[in-house]
């Protein structure tokens, strides 16, 4: 028998508000949503930021599992978090049913997150209102501290510190616990204490990490977000399996991304920057974590054949240098096969010569694993690269 595995998509990943500019094409910059899919079937959605509105069009509906609808869970009501549920086009088909779950604002009383799908589609901020969505709706309350079961899955809840409040959700499958703690700033004794509860053992820890540690020391503190090093220090306190740094602040380049993830792989040894496209496969209890990007996220390809010097860290973090061959290459990117398994996310400095009217030229490029993948020949691996500049 097949063990079970759950399966973990990135559709959104950046805070505050989407970004469109090629400085940060490559971690994306649609607003915070996930995908998992249970063993049992079952979806869940983790906020409707936009990147809800590209996971609609996958395929125009939605991934339901044997009891036919779907899971939303909803960490907060800011911008970020709910603007893409008016894009989302399976809410407009009558045969799809969708239960929803958040909390009850102060702000707003009873029915809170009932009242955001109203109000954001009223007139004059949308062109349609709620009576164009014809899937069935359901909403739940839920608050901090709560445990319920969907299917096979358990989920607890817990507030995280944030302003007007936010909840942190754990989703344990058959395959493992899955973390979802974004919109949290370090600093309060008691929700501190309730991140680390949530965050006990997970397999998967995605916090947020919007701000650099010196930035959260002065001119972001009390904004409610954490950064990469908070991060790396719950994940290691509560014996976290993997960390997964979300939320990226609009103002973050995919260079500075990077450097955000060097430092935390410092700190931390199993850690990804959350990337659009990415998704995370969580096998049976103790089995490995597997990340990879899909091929939508690298550009086409071109034959092509040059000697190339590679240098770069393996997953074991061993330096490594090697001499191989460049193939189909792309003004954006290359496939390179290796006898080393380089990490996912990690930077590699690749030369190569090309012969031209004066002889053998020189190219140096600097290069970002975007995608591993095994190769017929024994010993061999295909690496797709990035590169960057």
């Amino acid at each position: 028998m097949t063990a079970p595995f759950a399966k973990l998509s990135f559709w959104g990943v950046r805070g505050s508000t989407p970004t469109v500019d090629p400085s940060t094409w490559r971690y994306g910059g649609n607003t915070p949503c996930l995908e998992l899919i249970a063993p049992d079937g079952t979806q869940f959605i983790l906020d409707c930021g936009t990147g809800l509105r590209m996971l609609g069009n996958r395929g125009g509906a939605p991934s339901a599992g044997a009891s036919g609808d779907t899971h939303i869970l909803v960490t907060h009501y800011h911008w970020d978090h709910i603007q893409g549920i008016p894009f989302f086009a399976p809410l407009y088909a009558e045969n799809n049913e969708f239960h929803f779950y958040s909390f009850r604002s102060k702000f707003l009383g009873r029915d809170s997150l009932k009242q955001v799908f109203e109000a954001q589609m009223a007139v004059p901020y949308f062109p349609v209102d709620m009576s164009a969505m014809n899937a069935k709706r359901k909403f739940k309350e839920v608050g901090g501290g709560d445990t319920f079961r969907i299917g096979e899955n358990e989920i607890t809840t817990a507030w995280l510190n944030h302003p007007q409040g936010c909840l942190g959700f754990r989703i344990e499958t058959p395959s493992g616990s899955v973390v979802y703690a974004t919109d949290n700033e370090p600093g309060d004794a008691k929700l501190d204490l309730s991140l680390r509860e949530l965050a006990a053992g997970a397999d998967i820890f995605i916090n947020d990490a919007q701000y650099t540690p010196e930035q959260l020391a002065s001119t972001r503190k009390g904004w409610g977000h954490s950064s990469w090093l908070d991060g790396a220090r719950v994940a290691k306190e509560v014996g976290a399996k993997t960390l997964v740094l979300f939320h990226h602040d609009p103002d973050s380049t995919d260079r500075t991304v990077d450097t955000i993830l060097k430092h935390a792989r410092e700190e931390f040894e199993s850690v990804f920057a959350a990337s659009e496209g990415m998704v995370i496969t969580l096998g049976a209890p103790g089995e490995r974590v597997e990340a990879h990007m899909p091929g939508s996220r690298t550009a086409l390809r071109r034959e092509a054949h040059f000697r190339a010097r590679v240098c770069g860290v393996t997953e074991g973090g061993h330096a490594f240098e090697e001499d191989t061959v460049v193939r189909d290459l792309s003004l954006q990117g290359a496939l390179i096969s290796l006898k080393h398994s380089p990490r996912l996310q990690s930077e590699l400095q690749v030369i190569m010569e090309t012969p031209g009217v004066n002889g053998m030229q020189r190219m140096q490029l600097r290069g970002y694993v975007v995608r591993i993948d095994g190769e017929a020949e024994k010993g061999q691996t295909s690496v797709g690269v990035v590169f960057t500049d």
